[in-house]
């Protein structure tokens, strides 16, 4: 063997085992595209506390309370908490207008939710004792829910005893404002359709994602600690760690409100991608040692959670960074050009081979021509690249206009034309994750911002 294949192999031996470390995923995929998990119901009606952290939140925060009062569960067994949280504007009295709970905190140097959490789950012990309730419901001031939502995530607590961490089905309230707000509704019915519920059938953790979870009072029993970026990711990691899994009720479902331009959405996914990667940092070593542990009862979750908060595209950047330098290098070590390496090399992989074969041709030259058949199986760098951009971007494509196809009777209020034109810009939405992650991880004091929201969307619209 001569440099370039050497080094093609190594590389390629590297990525394939990479990928591999990630095909648990596919099974999930699968898994939730086929089958979910329904609850039996329960007669046994648990109490909840409801948590609604609200920053200037004044055009939307009645519509999540008038919402929650208007669902079937009795009323009776729902506290609704609103912590007004260094707001300007009128939340806390638009909110006591409906008759709940509000606290106010303010301090400017703890801006994230996490704190707000903290700081009202303090105030319920020394109020109203956090035993009190079986459990806590976490939202975010833009939700709505559906009317028999609670009831069904009832089921499934009182079916998990108790215990797990059960989160629903995130649907986008403005599904069809525009093309922005379709993607990010896109992405969260994504997640939960093809990662949550596949999970939760196949017995495996899931995650939460930002809102829409309810947690047993046990959890809290001694406060909240989960304040960074991303509480969501850092919550979810050390449930698992602590041998408690996290459940997904797949007809429970909520309505969230999604950014509707780049900058807020930008914004947005570099404080995700920061707090992702703060979690990394910080877990990646217990994770690794509760793998190899002995107490750690639940592995595959284990494993799955430590994949989920790996920097994916930071690592598959790195892998093929090394390669392209490695292979800058041929000249040195061999009689090959880089231009031979990058846009004249006419050999052709193990498929290209499978694909003569079928033909009964020697080459495959000789029937697709020299830029067709490099370009669908040649081994020429730049070749090989350009395929893979386009194999994605197909596959992204097709995934996205499934999405749509399984999920047709959720998503409503969106026009043919947008679904089509979001399934074919979804690969796109994806792909810029790459540019994200790296701006995330040279950023410096990157702080939180809040997300303005201002549709003004009620539940029986989403009917």
């Amino acid at each position: 063997m001569n440099y370039l294949q050497i080094i093609n192999l190594i590389f390629g031996i590297i990525m394939g085992i990479y990928t591999l470390m990630f095909f648990h995923f596919v099974i999930f995929f699968f898994v939730g595209l086929f089958k979910r998990k329904k609850f039996p119901k329960t007669t046994v009606m648990n109490k909840y506390g409801i948590i609604i952290p609200a920053r200037n939140e004044e055009n939307v925060v009645g519509n999540l309370i008038e919402s929650i009062q208007k669902c079937k569960y009795p009323q009776d067994k729902l506290h609704i908490f609103v912590i007004a949280h260094n707001c300007t504007d009128n939340t806390a009295m638009v909110a006591r207008k409906y008759g709940v709970t509000v606290y106010e905190y303010n301090n400017l140097n703890e801006c994230t939710m996490g704190y707000a959490f903290r700081y009202l789950f303090s105030q319920i012990e020394k109020d109203y004792k956090t035993s009190s309730f079986d459990g806590f419901f976490l939202f975010n001031a833009d939700n709505v829910v559906a009317e028999d939502y609670f009831d069904k995530m009832n089921d499934a607590f009182e079916y998990y005893d108790k215990k797990k961490v059960i989160t629903s089905f995130r649907n986008a309230k403005n599904f069809g404002t525009n093309l922005m707000s379709a993607l990010y509704g896109l992405y969260f019915v994504n997640g939960c359709r093809f990662e949550s519920r596949g999970r939760t059938v196949c017995g495996c953790s899931t995650r939460v994602q930002g809102t829409g979870y309810v947690i047993s009072s046990e959890i809290v029993k001694n406060g909240w600690n989960y304040v960074t970026l991303t509480e969501d990711w850092e919550f979810s990691t050390d449930q698992i760690l602590s041998n408690n899994k996290i459940y997904y009720c797949d007809e429970a479902e909520f309505f969230d409100e999604q950014p509707t331009n780049v900058k807020i959405m930008w914004r947005q996914r570099v404080r995700w991608s920061r707090g992702h990667w703060l979690v990394f940092l910080a877990r990646f070593k217990d994770l690794m040692k509760s793998l190899f542990s002995k107490n750690s009862k639940h592995k595959i979750s284990v494993w799955d959670i430590t994949m989920n908060i790996m920097p994916f595209c930071l690592i598959v950047l790195g892998i093929n960074l090394f390669h392209l330098i490695f292979l800058l290098f041929t000249p040195l070590f061999s009689d090959i050009s880089l231009q031979f390496v990058f846009l004249n090399n006419p050999g052709y992989g193990f498929i290209g081979v499978v694909v003569a074969k079928l033909f009964g041709v020697e080459s495959l030259y000789s029937i697709f021509g020299d830029f067709w058949t490099k370009l669908l199986f040649g081994d020429a760098y730049l070749f090989s690249f350009a395929r893979s951009v386009i194999t994605y971007c197909l596959v992204s494509s097709l995934w996205g206009f499934l999405t749509f196809i399984v999920e047709h009777k959720r998503i409503k209020n969106i026009s043919l034309g947008l679904k089509i034109l979001s399934a074919l810009c979804w690969p796109l939405f994806l792909a810029i994750q790459f540019i994200i992650d790296i701006q995330a991880v040279l950023s410096r004091n990157l702080g939180w911002k809040p997300i303005p929201h201002k549709d003004d969307t009620r539940i029986h619209n989403l009917k």
